[in-house]
């Protein structure tokens, strides 16, 4: 087979991958020097596209009039990326395509400055139209590797050295040892960053399914040295893999969500993660696994990475715990030793369990009505303790029965003196 032959039978393979027919907008859509670049282009070479993937095209003209006019003719949405660089995006039927003003006289150019090898392909539209890889990205995917198009181009934006660990991980490539050069080399330059670009990398690299070993990688790199992350993170991200995962019960979406919830939190203390400008929702999930994993664990740090059971808390701190991290138990329960987890696990899937989904036996306006209580402090001091009776198992039956020993249970709590 000739070159040619074998580069037309690529590209009809990536045609075939990536299903045109299927796009919200048919491929004749867009003006005739269009062309898919980045990651629709890489993971169809890989296999691995997204049932919906996000299309980045560029093109010589307006490419925000251009997107305009797009979402307007397909009934969706756009909005403006970048107004100084003409980028666009437009959402449509689930599908997102994003619009670039080509950098450059011609697509070549444009591909040049782009950060690695494997997003520096392009396919252009038109038909008949031949792959362009002026920086031998196909070659690397082939041997397995991600390559820096240059060391300028890194710098040109230093949120791409992060971005090549996390892109190594996600792809399941290996950095080739000049680019990790580059890495190391120049790592101190991502506290140039703004900290919401770089979590939303750290995010997604703890999302993949070797993502601590990323998350180590970028640490012993020195790439986050400037944003204050756990000195303890090597080893508490050590085993935070789907292997334990599945060990400790996880199914395969429990661990999609727990896995990286896990990895975060090892990773970021609270200053780290306002330093990052995350939302105080992650720096409270954080600090929340952060403190129970330290009251497990008899060291000082939340670095163990095998925890005992939680029956051996006390009723308070175990309802405090259950009540805190109902929704990321599985996160914190990657830490205990498996037998202790599945165990557990089999409980926190039940909305029924009473301690593992802890809420009150009866409703406030029920305990009121029933015991001519008023609202107020001796109310919730009520409930609080209804709901521990309920949690433990003091308190029997269902339904009506449920009711009548609840409300016995509530009498003789205000006739017990307190205080």
């Amino acid at each position: 087979m000739t070159a040619d032959q074998a580069g037309g039978a690529l590209e009809a393979l990536l045609w075939q991958r990536l299903e045109p027919g299927r796009w919200p907008l048919p491929p004749q859509a867009f003006p005739a020097d269009a062309a898919l670049v980045g990651g629709a282009v890489r993971d169809a070479l890989l296999g691995r596209l997204a049932p919906c993937p996000d299309l980045d095209l560029v093109v010589s003209g307006d490419a925000i009039n251009l997107a305009r006019d797009l979402a307007r003719r397909g009934g969706g949405s756009w909005v403006v990326l970048d107004a100084e660089r003409d980028i666009a995006r437009v959402v449509l039927a689930g599908w997102t395509i994003d619009l670039a003003r080509r950098e450059g006289p011609d697509l070549n150019s444009d591909l040049a400055r782009r950060d690695y090898s494997a997003n520096a392909i392009a396919l252009p539209l038109h038909p008949g139209a031949r792959l362009q890889d002026p920086t031998g990205g196909i070659e690397a995917l082939r041997q397995g590797q991600l390559v820096a198009v240059s060391e300028a181009n890194l710098l040109a934006d230093p949120l791409r050295l992060l971005r090549g660990v996390r892109l190594a991980w996600e792809l399941e490539l290996k950095l080739d040892s000049c680019s990790e050069g580059w890495l190391r080399l120049h790592a101190a330059a991502l506290a140039t960053v703004a900290g919401e670009r770089v979590l939303h990398e750290l995010e997604r690299l703890a999302a993949a399914p070797g993502g601590h070993r990323g998350l180590i990688q970028a640490l012993t790199i020195g790439l986050l040295a400037f944003w204050q992350t756990d000195p303890d993170a090597v080893e508490a991200l050590q085993g935070l893999d789907p292997d334990r995962a599945e060990r400790c019960g996880l199914t395969p979406a429990e661990t999609a969500t727990a896995l990286p919830q896990a990895r975060l939190a090892s990773l970021l203390p609270p200053e780290a993660v306002r330093l990052l400008r995350g939302s105080r929702r992650l720096e409270q999930r954080c600090n929340r696994l952060r403190q129970w994993w330290q009251r497990l664990s008899s060291a000082s740090t939340p670095a163990q990475t095998s925890l005992g059971g939680l029956d051996h808390l006390d009723e308070e701190p175990r309802l405090q715990l259950q009540r805190e991290l109902e929704a990321e138990l599985p996160a914190l329960l990657l830490r205990l030793e498996p037998a202790d987890a599945r165990a557990a696990m089999a409980r926190w899937r039940d909305p029924a369990d009473p301690l593992f989904h802890p809420v009150p036996p009866l409703n406030g306006d029920v305990l009121r009505r029933s015991l001519a209580l008023a609202a107020g402090p001796e109310l919730g001091a009520l409930l609080q303790h209804l709901t521990r009776e309920r949690a433990f198992g003091r308190l029997p039956g269902h339904g009506a029965l449920l009711e009548r020993s609840t409300l016995e249970a509530a009498r003789r709590w205000l006739a017990t003196p307190r205080g």
